[in-house]
């Protein structure tokens, strides 16, 4: 099931990225160990639609050898999935009901001329993020069926159990150290998201595609963090002071792409840094955030 709530979670959790399988298992006194498995380059191609695991023996191999590898004894755990796979979308609605066996089928409904898939099967979570007098304001999070079943039968193959499952900026944002408003950018794969969180409520969530191209990467990472930017300064009258950043490379690899087009006005730093975590073997920088925020309680 997806939620993007991230209370009553087990103390072990798993992402699975372009890059390889980063795992995570809390420890008694509040600290992390994790490992990273790499996958081939063809191993996982996130969508909507089609299917994701191209190699499923490598994204099992991995995924059994990371989490094999934090040494946990529960089986069950929080599975972080990439955003491409899954639409993350902010709905108003006049009224919801307060139970959530009368507000789903209402949420069902709205996002059956939303979907390029059949949302009946789909896994379907929603939150309130502001209820007004006159309107509620939703986050809804919904994956196909047929891709939740394929992420989370490769969990079962490697002997583990998923519980939650949860978008990769969702799960991301749950480790940000500020209940400050915050900008957050994540590259994954071939989909660039950016995100605008202030505290408990979720002001932005954009996923889009990104080019192939590299020679035109630069410029369409710019102009989605200007939009954001742009965004950030409208909803709440000031513009942000940090970008944060999740991804292969983390800040630095940002820094690299973006060049001359970065905003100098913004400070790039890494959503979690290397240096907080306990890592068993090499953790390629800027992909601890997932599994750090499905962690957190």
């Amino acid at each position: 099931m997806l939620s993007p709530n991230t209370s009553l979670r087990p103390s072990l959790a798993c992402e699975i990225t372009p890059e390889g399988v980063i795992a995570a298992r809390l420890l008694k006194d509040g600290q992390a160990v994790m490992s990273f498995a790499p996958l081939p380059s063809v191993a996982l191609k996130p969508g909507l639609a089609g299917e994701n695991l191209t190699d499923r023996v490598a994204v099992e191999t991995a995924l059994r050898k990371a989490l094999d590898e934090v040494g946990s004894r529960e089986k069950q755990l929080t599975l972080v999935v990439p955003d491409a796979a899954v639409r993350v979308l902010m709905l108003d609605f006049d009224t919801l009901p307060s139970k959530g066996q009368e507000a789903l089928p209402i949420v069902r409904f709205r996002l059956r001329k939303l979907m390029p898939f059949e949302v009946e099967d789909a896994a379907v979570s929603y939150q309130v993020m502001r209820q007004g007098a006159e309107q509620a304001h939703v986050l809804v999070t919904v994956m196909a069926g047929v891709l939740r079943d394929e992420y989370e039968s490769a969990v079962r193959a490697a002997g583990y159990e998923p519980g939650v499952l949860l978008p990769s900026t969702l799960a991301s944002i749950a480790a940000l150290a500020t209940r400050d408003a915050a900008l957050v950018v994540n590259r994954n794969g071939r989909s660039l998201t950016t995100a605008i969180a202030a505290g408990d409520e979720l002001l932005l969530h954009r996923t889009q595609e990104l080019p192939v191209n590299e020679a035109l990467l630069k410029d369409e990472l710019a102009q989605c963090v200007l939009v954001a930017r742009a965004y950030f300064e409208d909803t709440l009258q000031r513009g942000p002071e940090v970008l944060y950043c999740v991804g292969p490379g983390g800040s630095q690899e940002f820094e690299r792409v973006l060049g001359d087009a970065a905003d100098a006005s913004l400070i790039l730093r890494d959503l979690v840094a290397g240096s907080t975590m306990g890592v068993m073997g090499t953790m390629p920088r800027g992909l601890a955030a997932g599994v750090t925020g499905a962690l957190a309680s």
